[in-house]
């Protein structure tokens, strides 16, 4: 019974990994090609982040005379084992998640940290000037949207603690109460909606998309945290950067769009189990379009006080905004209820 949960377990892990790693470099390559039609180019074709990992893992991995070499080839391999972990305690396309806890949503927020803060350790490992000041500004990017985002997860957290719900901090307790479905006044669905911006909004800075990539902007400081890192060591960066687009967009799918077609068109079987990968395949699409790709072809990159100014006030007081609305929502129904 053991081995057969160990088994389980890594084959389960390693098709995991791979979905990620597949689907990660597959929307980047979807991403590009749609961003270079919006700007009038052609564009490189969808397969060509296939091509740019596989030709890097044949590259010579260059370690430069003044960085520390064991943090600074140990750190990529770290980080994308954090990123590929956040996909275990998520349920992908109709599937439970791998992993599953009561909370689920403070230990993704966690690991979330992680591949940050690789790249802000392997910046600082590398020696390198412009690879320091791309850290810092990983560093202050980072801090200044986990407000919001842990104000979002507090807020869907306490409307499920609200209606009774024990397990309010795990992802299956959410994807199976969605929270448009606990929604119970116009206040409640404007709060939600704000939220859900919200999150939009912190996706492309998690992943260091432009408006918010100053921590690697090539114009600036020549590539910043990545600017030393070539070989294998750029190859894991490169797959961290696709595996967490796919992280990102499952979040969101998950917190607020956690529906399958099957249960609306009453399939079953394997009928059911295809429409819900491939519709939870099309919602990680409309997650990268909204939240990647229309933003960083409509904005153009912001300084790095601007970027901390943004999360820090106003998605924060939109966050706050939200919470408060859900907050009334739940306050004003219960009222009318017993009276």
């Amino acid at each position: 019974m053991l081995s057969e949960l160990i088994l389980r377990i890594i084959l389960g892990t390693l098709s995991v990994a791979a979905f990620g790693v597949f689907f990660g470099l597959l929307y980047k390559g979807i991403d590009r090609k749609l961003s270079a039609h919006m700007q009038g180019r052609i564009g490189p074709p969808i397969r060509q982040p296939f091509r740019d990992v596989a030709k890097l893992f044949e590259k010579e991995n260059i370690i430069p005379d003044h960085a520390i070499p064991w943090v600074f080839n140990f750190i990529p391999l770290v980080g994308l084992v954090a990123t590929i972990s956040i996909l275990l305690y998520l349920p992908l396309g109709g599937f439970p998640p791998l992993f599953s806890s009561g909370a689920d949503l403070i230990v993704v927020l966690y690991l979330l940290i992680i591949p940050s803060l690789a790249l802000v350790i392997g910046g600082f490992s590398s020696g390198s000037p412009y690879a320091i000041v791309g850290a810092q500004r990983e560093m202050a990017t980072m801090i200044a949207y986990e407000f919001p985002l842990a104000i979002l997860i507090i807020t869907i957290a306490w409307n499920l603690l609200q209606k009774g719900v024990t397990s309010a901090f795990s992802f299956s307790t959410i994807a199976s109460m969605p929270v448009w479905n606990q929604v119970t006044g116009p206040l409640g669905f404007i709060g939600f909606a704000i939220l859900l911006v919200v999150l939009m909004l912190v996706t492309p800075a998690e992943l260091s998309k432009i408006p918010f990539d100053s921590p690697e902007a090539e114009t600036e400081i020549a590539g910043g945290l990545l600017v030393e890192y070539s070989g294998r060591n750029l190859a894991m960066f490169y797959l961290i950067d696709g595996v967490k687009t796919v992280v990102m967009a499952s979040i969101v799918v998950t917190l607020f769009f956690p529906y399958n077609l099957s249960a609306f068109l009453g399939l079953g079987s394997y009928e059911a189990m295809i429409i819900d990968i491939v519709f939870y395949l099309f919602k990680i699409f409309l997650v990268i379009l909204f939240s990647v790709t229309l933003i960083r072809v409509a904005i153009a990159r912001l300084k790095i006080d601007q970027i901390v100014y943004t999360y820090w006030i106003p998605l924060t007081l939109a966050s706050l905004i939200g919470l408060i609305l859900v907050m009334w929502d739940g306050v004003i129904m219960n009222i009318f209820s017993f009276t």
